[in-house]
């Protein structure tokens, strides 16, 4: 599932394995709430999608930015990716949105070289999330989310996303 990160300790809203193992510590945070950095986009996004759940349906989102993960290959023990995420949230969950999404944006790349596969992480419905692949190697997913995620940010229409690195396009 997701989390989200609360200084040190993670408020766990999903049942993600080791979130918080890949996730880069700050040694002097000058507040609580910036102890660690995001390691995924998606948290944001749907507490973006919850403070606006009474918009008017359906709810889109989007957002393009950095995350932090580590990795031994630099002289700070960490690096920076840049990802997108998408949300797509209706009285439907809306998985031929986000999954249209997918195609539009590998169609504009250029990259017909992509496939999905069946994906186990938690945060999705069992059967109901993909892995996205681009030459063997996995670089994001995409799904309907599992209500459990969703209660833990007081969703409660269904909600399908997309979350993909977008390092290898640049």
């Amino acid at each position: 599932f997701v989390h989200w990160y609360v200084g040190e300790e993670a408020v766990v809203s999903t049942q993600s394995t080791g979130a918080l193992e890949g996730a880069v510590k700050i040694a002097n945070p000058k507040s609580f709430e910036f102890q660690v950095v995001r390691t995924s986009l998606l948290p944001g996004v749907l507490k973006t999608a919850s403070c606006n759940r009474k918009m008017p349906l359906p709810l889109k989102l989007f957002e393009v930015s950095d995350v932090v993960v580590k990795t031994e290959d630099t002289e700070t023990g960490s690096r920076n990716l840049r990802k997108i995420c998408a949300l797509f949230s209706g009285k439907t969950s809306g998985f031929e949105v986000v999954h249209g999404l997918l195609d539009r944006i590998m169609l504009c790349l250029g990259r017909r070289d992509y496939s999905i596969r069946a994906s186990a992480e938690a945060m999705f419905f069992t059967g109901r999330g993909a892995d996205i692949l681009l030459g063997g190697q996995k670089i994001g997913h995409l799904g309907i989310l599992h209500p459990e995620v969703l209660d833990n940010f007081e969703i409660t229409l269904p909600c399908s996303v997309l979350e993909m690195d977008l390092e290898p396009f640049v």
